[in-house]
């Protein structure tokens, strides 16, 4: 349980807030490279910014606040140039670095004289990774924006899925050091619900949370198990401050504001041995529902389980009435690690988890579960035969309403013909 004062300092994000100063010290993603293939703006908001992402006509991104200096006028509707983004309701330019280098009238009335008065916007760094576009939104200079090993894994078909969630990021960051939610949520509820009323699924008998240099390593194994299972001897990677990794998914709860969160993930799969070798031309990106067409919340996929159960504990979360249990360890370590960074950002000291050494972050291995498996492919037998990439050859089960067409680029780079799976039927690794 927090106080009142704890729960505000680790939900409000916003500007001059002491949790969105520290969040705002870390790379982000915050939409998909391949969003750009058939637009050239997108609004985004942030930690409580509103924000506009763009990428000129050298194709290179930028992030600069979403309103002209001049009058307000939305920079959504904005043209791109070969080295900026050009409001279009006086002409008014700036670059990437948010310094406005052109105004027209002014201009032709006063020539470059016009330029000494200094107009600058809110501007932030951007880069490219695993067809993600990342933000810094924070002091300079950045730290390095983490390599993972996983984003260079040869021969894969890699997709991004980004879905927006009303509801603060701090909820849905704590589902990732809670196993014990993965019986009950991802297992034995869709098995009653689908009218199975047979055994519950084998219960978690032990579980355990560690400190890295990364963030947290989180452990745990079930009925028929023991400490020699994956699930234990490697963990799971809980990526710092608000990431999850899991050989073939990771996963960010990126703050829109107080109330709502950018849920994004990065599936791979490794194409069959017979598929090789395959390069992809392009990640896809795909906005995924979270309610039906009938205003339903969707529950049948594993991403979605969760998401309902982030929304469920309210806009923010209270945390000044729960009762916590046995299976919350992992949570209240996770919130004990943040109020420290808190106190360390406020000393002037680095958060955990930053990289700060370029030569350090080349391809940096997380702790992964068949990672071998997973990073050099299988024969397709094997493959769908094989306790973690088999499911996902047969279907996405991450997210409802993968689009028919990624679905298609799946199935030809790997061979297969995808048809539905019950996540309920099996354990979720």
């Amino acid at each position: 349980m927090l106080t009142e004062e704890e729960n505000r300092l680790l939900t409000q994000v916003g500007p001059g807030t002491r949790m969105g100063d520290l969040l705002r010290r870390y790379w982000h993603p915050v939409a998909g490279e391949s969003e750009f293939e058939s637009r050239s703006t997108k609004p985004i908001r942030l930690m409580g910014e509103d924000l506009l992402l763009f990428k000129t006509l050298k194709g290179e991104f930028g992030l600069v606040a979403r309103r002209c200096a001049h009058r307000g006028s939305d920079l959504g509707f904005g043209i791109v140039e070969e080295d900026g983004l050009r409001c279009s309701y006086h002409g008014w330019q700036y670059d990437l670095g948010g310094a406005c280098v052109h105004r027209p009238f002014d201009e032709t009335v006063a020539g470059a004289a016009a330029l000494r008065r200094a107009v600058k916007i809110a501007a932030y760094p951007v880069k490219i990774k695993g067809g993600m576009l990342w933000a810094y939104l924070g002091p300079l200079p950045a730290p390095e924006l983490p390599d993972w090993e996983t984003f260079s894994w040869p021969n894969c078909f890699a997709q991004v899925v980004i879905a927006e969630i009303p509801c603060n990021w701090l909820q849905c960051q704590e589902n990732t050091v809670d196993p014990v939610h993965f019986e009950w949520m991802h297992n034995n509820g869709p098995k009653r619900r689908a009218g199975d009323f047979g055994p519950f699924s084998p219960k978690t008998l032990k579980m355990g949370i560690e400190d890295t240099e990364y963030g947290l390593l989180s452990r745990r194994y079930r009925e028929g198990t023991d400490e020699s299972t994956p699930l234990w001897s490697v963990g799971r990677a809980i990526l710092w401050p608000n990431g999850w990794y899991f050989g073939h998914h990771f996963e960010w709860k990126v703050p829109i504001d107080d109330f709502n969160t950018l849920f994004i993930t990065w599936s791979v799969l490794h194409v069959p041995r017979e598929c090789e070798p395959y390069a992809q031309a392009s990640i896809p990106t795909w906005h995924a529902p979270i309610k039906d067409q009938n205003g339903e919340w969707i529950i049948s996929h594993v991403g979605n389980q969760d998401i309902v159960a982030w929304i469920s504990q309210g806009p923010i979360a209270d945390r000044t009435h729960e009762i916590l249990g046995a299976s919350d360890v992992g949570v209240v370590t996770l919130r004990r690690r943040l109020l420290e960074d808190l106190d360390k950002v406020a000393k002037g000291q680095d958060p955990r988890g930053l990289i700060r050494d370029p030569a350090r972050n080349v391809k940096i291995p997380l702790p992964c579960i068949a990672r071998e498996e997973l990073m050099n492919g299988l024969p397709r037998e094997q493959m769908e035969k094989h306790p973690v990439m088999g499911p996902f050859l047969r279907d996405f089960y991450s997210m409802a309403g993968q689009p028919d067409a990624v679905r298609q680029a799946f199935e030809e780079a790997m061979g297969v013909r995808q048809s539905s799976f019950e996540v309920h039927s099996f354990v979720p690794q």
